[in-house]
């Protein structure tokens, strides 16, 4: 497995990893897939702006991705970044997760960045144990925030501040 920085050429394989999720699961809130070029707006949109985006590749197959993104838009919150993680169906529980959040964690405290925050649909046990095992600290718990096939999903908020 390789960890590298995202290309526009991964877009489509990203938006078919994310797609699933959007179908089958409440770990994201988008009710609508995306196609492509949805997807390679947003790696732009990210990377034009400072937020690093990694994907881990096998034999030429994207498998996972991970990036950061703005926590809120407001100025205050600059050196704040909310992270992601999603591997491929059929991947998970292979060290996919762990290999892509080294890289990024990594990436984003060369950065400048100071409090790192992921925002995980309850229940989800694999991600709480993934954020956990980087030394996030749960900070928040919001119930019944999202609504998502027909069911009511409560949202926990993770932390990690990067100590300089």
């Amino acid at each position: 497995m390789n960890i590298r920085p995202v290309t526009l050429k991964d877009s489509a394989q990203i938006a078919e990893i994310y797609n699933y999720y959007i179908q089958t699961s409440h770990a994201t809130f988008e009710l609508e897939t995306i196609d492509a070029a949805e997807m390679a707006n947003r790696i732009t949109e990210g990377l034009e702006t400072n937020y690093p985006f990694f994907v881990c590749e096998e034999n030429e197959e994207i498998i996972g991705f991970a990036y950061g993104k703005p926590f809120k838009t407001r100025r205050a919150y600059a050196l704040s970044i909310e992270v992601s993680v999603y591997t491929k169906k059929g991947k998970e529980g292979n060290g996919i997760g762990t290999l892509l959040y080294q890289k990024l964690l990594s990436d984003i405290s060369q950065r400048g960045f100071h409090a790192i925050i992921a925002g995980i649909s309850l229940p989800n046990d694999s991600s709480v144990r993934l954020h956990e095992k980087f030394g996030f600290e749960k900070v928040a718990h919001f119930r019944e925030v999202g609504c998502k096939f027909g069911r009511w999903i409560d949202v926990g908020y993770w932390e990690f501040l990067i100590k300089k």
